[in-house]
């Protein structure tokens, strides 16, 4: 419809938008309105919505453009904002065409008016909102996300089980800038395999949080079911998880929290969670977040506090210890997987990029973990399908995005 405008002699082109948000489209975004209206010939006037919609953010951004393409205002990011502006825009012409102008756009009559606008209280009047940078922008797309799925759902408040790790203490933060401290329950479930550091830490994020806490360890319970079952090896480390899913859950119900899963990408890409245990919840906050984006946000989010002078809310030892389940004696991630930020360059080729193991391969990683990795990706589908939602802040979420069948017959050959 853009080349009618320009037939049509519109002085003002009106895009009205539901744009999901993805991390760095605004810049892809904004060259496109520019673009728009240097082929409208008119000013052009992108309008985005904003808040969150299931796993979908919209970011807000409303860009006004001139018809050389230069930038008249800019909306700020995530926030409902009215921006006002005055437009010097050409009079309408009374001899505009009617009829098909192009496209298949048809005008049928074009109407004067000479009636002023209504007036508006304004937040913004014209200019250039300040830019988030890029850890600030997703970070903030995470807290919209949850906030709107909480309220839009009918729930006031969240829980959270506490591990002392990196996810579950960014899951906090974001649970807490979303809905308020005091709107977040954390339960620390320590087993005989927890250590007094993942405990502390813990207790400490809630400390710096304020939200509500308490320690229900899962021992007991588990003591019943060895004695029961006599589990060993994984049957064994996957029993602790479910008991702290189903705790959960049972709290859940009794006091009316939505629980949020604190599983990031890397994990649901190679199926590194344990089927109702660290998987159960109504809502993923950092479903779309690799590990090492895990990390840097953790470290955004603290600096960020300091620099308003305030409390840091995730302690200093939940980021620089190794990541670990804690399912074992002395257990670590790359126990069963490559380092993050190796497996994250390799997933991000394979799952956001839809690059084959040969690809990969030439990029300079070994072969022998790229189809390794591959392979556990694929055979992980099963796992995602019943993880639940989560805001998206990739092209290529898990879910709708990237729609594979969890039975087939292949597998990538080393």
């Amino acid at each position: 419809r853009v080349p009618a405008a320009r037939t049509a002699r519109a002085g003002l082109l009106l895009s009205v938008n539901a744009s999901p948000y993805e991390r760095l489209k605004d810049d892809t975004r904004l060259e496109l309105v520019r673009k728009r209206a240097q082929e409208a010939g008119c000013t052009t006037a992108y309008l985005a919505m904003t808040g969150g919609q299931d796993e979908l953010v919209f970011d807000g951004d409303s860009i006004v453009v001139a018809a050389d393409g230069e930038v008249i205002a800019r909306a700020p990011q995530f926030g409902e904002t009215c921006l006002v502006l005055d437009l010097d825009l050409p009079s309408a012409a009374a001899d505009a065409p009617t009829g098909v102008v192009d496209d298949g756009l048809r005008i049928d009559r074009v109407v004067l008016s000479e009636e002023p606008l209504p007036a508006y209280e304004a937040e913004l009047t014209g200019g250039y909102a300040d830019r988030l940078d890029d850890d600030e922008e997703v970070y903030t797309a995470l807290v919209v996300g949850l906030r709107a799925y909480v309220a839009k759902n009918g729930f006031r408040s969240v829980l959270i089980g506490l591990s002392g790790g990196i996810d579950s203490s960014l899951v906090a933060a974001i649970a807490c800038d979303a809905v308020g401290p005091e709107n977040v329950y954390g339960i620390s479930m320590p087993s005989k395999y927890s250590s007094e550091h993942s405990k502390d830490d813990a207790a400490e994020l809630a400390r710096r949080t304020g939200l509500n806490f308490r320690t229900i360890p899962i021992a007991p319970m588990f003591g019943a079911y060895m004695d029961s079952l006599g589990l060993t090896g994984l049957a064994e480390e996957n029993l602790q998880s479910r008991l702290r899913g189903t705790l959960l859950m049972a709290v859940s119900n009794q006091e009316g929290h939505i629980v949020l899963a604190p599983g990031n990408k890397s994990e649901l890409a190679v199926g590194y969670s344990t089927l109702y245990g660290d998987s159960v919840g109504a809502y993923g906050p950092i479903k779309d977040l690799y590990k090492t984006s895990v990390f840097r946000l953790s470290h955004w989010r603290n600096r960020a506090a300091a620099e308003r002078g305030e409390t840091p809310p995730i302690p200093e030892n939940s980021i620089t210890k190794p990541p670990s389940a804690e399912l074992r004696p002395g257990q670590v991630d790359t126990d069963s997987l490559p380092d993050y930020p190796v497996l994250d360059a390799i997933l991000d080729l394979y799952v956001d990029h839809d690059k084959g193991a040969d690809e990969i391969v030439a990029a300079g990683y070994d072969r022998e973990l790229v189809v390794k990795t591959l392979r556990m990706v694929d055979t992980a589908e099963y796992k995602r399908r019943q993880y639940p939602p989560g805001t998206k802040i990739s092209a290529k979420g898990f879910g709708k995005d990237r729609r594979l069948p969890i039975t087939n017959g292949w597998r990538e050959k080393a």
